[in-house]
């Protein structure tokens, strides 16, 4: 979303133009940064501010989304409402490392604040045993959510 509005308006005509439109999701801030590697880039806000001037450019020109930290999920989905798509990497199961991630939540906790969709892959591509990592995290996420929002 950083590219602007005219860079965003002409994703959005593109897509439009697709025999068969796919979603056009925008990126607000890296889940690896944190408020001082934001400040390091030249944004004088905060990380919040941020996020929701970059979601707000891309829902005012006609995206179907952002990717954006789960943490921030809830105050996006107040803001722009349910329709809008929050893809949220940075999800993290309790019992695995956070890595390079600032921004992260369990995949229970991101579905609780609004996350449409969860980006999951270093604790499943590099657990000892992927199947059953990703088995574990389905389990967390069929107890702690409700059924319609599982996918």
């Amino acid at each position: 979303a950083s590219g602007g509005r005219a860079m965003l308006e002409a994703a959005r005509a593109a897509v439009d133009a697709a025999p068969e439109r796919p979603l056009l999701i925008a990126v607000t801030v890296l889940t690896s940064m944190d408020q001082g590697a934001l400040h390091e880039v030249g944004v004088a806000g905060s990380l919040q501010e941020q996020v929701l001037r970059l979601a707000g450019l891309a829902h005012g020109a006609g995206l179907d989304g952002v990717v954006c930290s789960a943490r921030e999920a809830a105050l996006l989905r107040a803001r722009l409402g349910g329709e809008f798509c929050l893809v949220t990497p940075g999800i993290r199961p309790a019992s695995t490392a956070v890595d390079d991630q600032s921004r992260v939540l369990t995949p229970s906790a991101a579905l609780r604040e609004g996350a449409s969709q969860l980006v999951i892959g270093r604790p499943i591509t590099r657990a000892a045993d992927p199947l059953r990592a990703l088995q574990a995290i389905h389990e967390e996420i069929c107890t702690a959510s409700p059924p319609d929002r599982v996918n």
